[in-house]
């Protein structure tokens, strides 16, 4: 009798470079791993392997300097002032870009934050301050004087970084900080937007076009290579970049569907079992302490195989034992997963299910086994997540 459900086990690589065959690489470990006299494993139809962008992204030697962002940025947005709106509060995520915006822009740089959060939860305002004091503001659109005024500087508490002073730090001479969350006070400064947001950047830009501004968004630069050899990503541009150093970021990878694709036929070829394969960057899941959602990227899985599209179909086990009418909980339970096939996702035993896309749900599963430290595991196998009670 069986007696374990799902599995997920971090799986060690070695320290990779630019130009290593990742698939030959990732297959020759996990293979490895399976048959290690500690944690040995059986590759199964349905299994899942997850493995991180950025080992991907760093065996392409997808990275750019913030030259080539300031070089992008003058090639593409027009002299003058400019306003950029929305970036989240992170040193690894956005201080970089930043920086490197800021040497593009040919006049003053307007930076917008959001209150009293970011768009994925870093404070910029102690909340008892804002609910207690926010009536005090001259409206949606202050500056920095008011904001010292009115709630005083509050240092993110985790990082104790002060983000205003932070950003302004970049260049001091160009850059000025404002504070808003209607992103039309943009226009108050200039007709030229940059809009940094991640999620929301679609509204954004829809927003700021229709009110006739020329708007730019993260994902357009760096979106092709300035010159041979340089890293690029054509679909997300700037958008799920990370400090690399203080002179470069490393970017989302390219061809992340194509690379999936190519490390399940490997694993087929090895093992005659069907496994299906995601990339995954940050996981979709909010810190329950910290208020803050850790989806940074843009999407939590840029490629996976097909096996994994769509969303769950199950059934809520605990719903279906409670109310078994005149059958054993047991029997309900079964019969309610052998007919799941014909149940949509609004019948009652779906209740309480969240409608999750696969990756999503996969991704940020694969994202807390592998970590962000010092594991070496930024490769995940998922075994048995499909089964159901029923499978033995």
């Amino acid at each position: 009798m069986r007696c374990t459900g799902v599995s997920a086990r971090g799986i060690r690589l070695p320290v990779l470079s630019k130009g290593a065959d990742l698939v030959t690489i990732v297959a020759d470990e996990l293979v490895k791993a399976s048959a290690a006299p500690r944690d040995s494993f059986e590759f199964r139809d349905g299994d899942i392997v997850g493995v991180t962008e950025s080992v991907l992204a760093r065996s392409q030697g997808n990275y750019v300097t913030l030259d080539d962002i300031a070089e992008d940025v003058r090639r593409r947005v027009p002299e003058g002032d400019v306003a950029l709106i929305f970036p989240i509060l992170s040193r690894n995520r956005f201080g970089r870009l930043l920086e490197g915006i800021a040497r593009g822009v040919r006049g003053t740089l307007h930076v917008v934050l959001s209150y009293p959060a970011d768009e994925v939860g870093n404070l910029l305002i102690d909340p008892r301050a804002f609910y207690l004091k926010s009536g005090q503001l001259p409206g949606d659109l202050f500056g920095e004087k008011e904001y010292d005024e009115i709630f005083g500087r509050y240092p993110h508490p985790f990082t104790g970084v002060d983000y205003v002073s932070y950003y302004k730090k970049m260049d001091p001479k160009k850059i000025r900080i404002h504070f808003a969350n209607n992103p039309l006070s943009a226009l108050h400064f200039s007709k030229t937007i940059i809009v940094a947001s991640i999620h929301t950047r679609f509204l954004h830009r829809e927003i700021l076009e229709k009110a006739g501004a020329s708007v730019f968004s993260l994902d357009q630069f760096c979106s092709a290579p300035l010159s041979d050899g340089k890293g690029f990503n054509e679909e997300y541009g700037l958008l799920g970049s990370n400090y690399s150093s203080e002179t470069s970021v490393k970017l989302f990878p390219r061809e992340s569907k194509r690379f999936a694709r190519a490390l399940s036929e490997e694993l087929l070829a090895r093992t005659v079992k069907r496994v299906e394969v995601l990339v995954y960057g940050d996981g979709a899941f909010k810190d329950p302490a910290g208020g803050i959602w850790e989806l940074a990227d843009p999407v939590v899985s840029p490629g996976y195989t097909d096996g994994l599209e769509g969303l769950p179909k199950e059934v809520k086990f605990k719903y279906i034992a409670d109310n078994a009418g005149d059958k054993s909980p047991d029997e309900a339970v079964r019969e309610a997963i052998r007919n799941k096939g014909a149940m949509d996702r609004f019948a009652h035993s779906t209740l309480g299910t969240t409608p999750r896309r696969l990756t999503d749900l996969l991704g940020s599963l694969c994202d807390l086994v592998s970590g962000s430290g010092d594991k070496g595991t930024p490769v995940v196998y998922i075994s048995g997540y499909f089964d159901s009670y029923l499978d033995e």
